[in-house]
């Protein structure tokens, strides 16, 4: 398992940007995670990410688990950085 803290800092245009980080994490087998407090909410639920404020400039953590555990993370990273 791996653990990054990652800024977010795509666009604010972006629209529906928790629908889109859903369709990324689902196209990779690993287990992934957005970690807030004492909340881990599966980032492969969109009603979980629904309850996750994911703006421009807030640090989060994700965590990725499984055989393909580092695309997934690059994958999430770079949409949480520069969107889809």
């Amino acid at each position: 398992m791996i653990r990054k803290e990652i800024r977010v800092s795509y666009e604010d245009s972006l629209e529906r940007p928790v629908a889109m980080l859903v369709q990324v994490a689902n196209s990779y087998e690993s287990r992934i995670y957005i970690e807030e407090e004492n909340l881990r909410i599966n980032a492969k639920s969109i009603m979980g990410m629904m309850t996750v404020g994911i703006a421009p400039g807030r640090v989060i953590t994700v965590s990725a688990q499984g055989v393909d555990e580092e695309e997934a993370m690059a994958g999430v990273e770079t949409f949480l950085r520069e969107g889809a």
